[in-house]
């Protein structure tokens, strides 16, 4: 018989508490029905010490599991002798070092959880052992986060729910509880201020402010159950997950290489990480807020090819901006700018395109779709200047037209004054 650890309830006793838990009640739905013929909850109710994170709607409650779900022992019968006896599988709060196995008991069990989630991986036990928590807490270190720490104990809500504390938007808060205690992140060496950065970040203000669920936060980058830090060759893979086409041109450029020689963190080295920016053409270039400068100085051929890309998306933006600046003239005046509208459309793609093409370092690949897109940008500009001097022809016609419609008038009432009256 294989050993599962502590003497945690046996799953098979779980099953037949929850047919006893969940015996229809009328009126009252499952997690009710639960609450109702639970005499732990009604007995620590009466004594008013319940969990302080207690919530009926926990999903466990939700699932027929009460109180013994978990803790085992006899939930019908009001004795505490009876309800908590060992014999009948009673367990108290488990100790620290036990949580990740007592939570796993269920969690790792295929068979178990298909009852119930079959649609959860069952391998978070195992994944939490291989993060920095799990290691540390191995070790002996009782401060690091488990399982209770990010789901809390009695009140897990399901990670879709916006009150959960796993629930996407609430994710950087709830890692921020530990990591940014200054007291307990003192004895780790680790800054406090990553959700600060986090926060005024490009990410954290689609997720945070805009509100963008699909926006990255912590668990994302540093992973869920087997968080660790990306290591100095994967951060770009980890970046690269969300941003495929500028990790396999970095990657495949001579700077990848250097950067991999050097042992440098790909994307980090440019962008950050808590705290990345939105991005802009000044990064690159030799001007102030170019970071290229911060690893080549003038005369280098790194310098020489950051000024020569910078030069060809000015180029393009110059004449792009130029071009959508009459584009609106041209539709302000009422005139057809549907054509011109298209044009801009190929090269706008040609400038993202180009954008993500400076990530091969290469100045002679982002100048074909600089050139492809400033010829774009070129004819939608053409095209508006058209249309706006045709505007122009048809004003002069029309008030053309109009002066001599309007002598036209006059001629005829003052032909009609000198006929004779009838």
């Amino acid at each position: 018989m294989v050993n599962h650890g502590p003497p945690i309830i046996t799953i098979s006793l779980a099953v037949a508490l929850v047919t006893l838990l969940v015996l229809p009640v009328p009126g009252l739905g499952q997690e009710e029905a639960v609450v109702a013929s639970d005499q732990c909850v009604a007995c620590h109710s009466d004594l008013e010490v319940l969990p302080h994170d207690y919530i009926v709607e926990d999903v466990h409650m939700k699932a027929g599991l009460g109180c013994a779900g978990c803790h085992g022992g006899d939930p019908m019968s009001d004795d505490d002798e009876v309800a908590m006896s060992p014999k009948a599988g009673y367990v108290g709060a488990p100790a620290k070092k036990d949580i990740s196995k007592f939570c796993g008991k269920c969690h790792s069990d295929i068979e178990f959880m298909r009852r119930y989630q079959p649609r959860i991986p069952t391998d978070q036990a195992s994944q939490y052992a291989t993060s920095v928590h799990g290691i540390r807490l191995a070790r002996g270190d009782e401060n690091v986060a488990d399982c209770t720490s990010c789901h809390t104990a009695h009140g897990i809500l399901a990670v879709k729910d916006s009150r959960s504390s796993v629930y996407a938007l609430n994710v950087p808060a709830t890692c921020n509880k530990c990591h940014g205690d200054a007291k307990l992140m003192s004895g780790y060496g680790i800054r406090t201020d990553q959700y600060e950065k986090y926060a005024q970040s490009v990410h954290g203000k689609a997720l945070l402010e805009n509100q963008d669920v699909g926006a990255p936060a912590c668990n994302d980058c540093h992973g869920n159950h087997g968080a660790m830090p990306p290591g100095i060759t994967s951060v770009r893979q980890v970046c690269g997950h969300c941003h495929v086409n500028n990790m396999q041109f970095f990657t495949a450029s001579k700077m990848g290489a250097a950067f991999d020689r050097e042992e440098l963190h790909g994307c980090e080295e440019c962008h950050g990480n808590h705290d990345v920016k939105r991005t802009a053409d000044d990064m690159v270039g030799i001007g102030d807020a170019a970071v290229c400068i911060d690893c080549h100085d003038e005369g280098d051929k790194g310098y020489e090819t950051a000024g020569k890309i910078s030069g060809l998306l000015t180029a393009l933006t110059t004449v792009y901006d130029q071009a959508e600046t009459k584009r609106e003239e041209v539709s302000r005046i009422g005139m057809d700018d549907e054509e011109i509208g298209f044009v801009l459309q190929e090269a706008h793609q040609s400038l993202i395109q180009a954008r993500t093409l400076v990530h091969t370092f290469d100045d002679v690949k982002v100048g074909v779709q600089t050139s492809a897109g400033t010829a774009k940008a070129q004819e939608a500009l053409d095209l508006a200047i058209e249309q706006i001097q045709e505007h122009g022809v048809r004003r002069r016609g029309f008030g053309l037209a109009t002066i001599f419609i309007t002598i036209l008038v006059i001629a005829l009432f003052l032909k009609i004054r000198q006929l004779p009256d009838s």
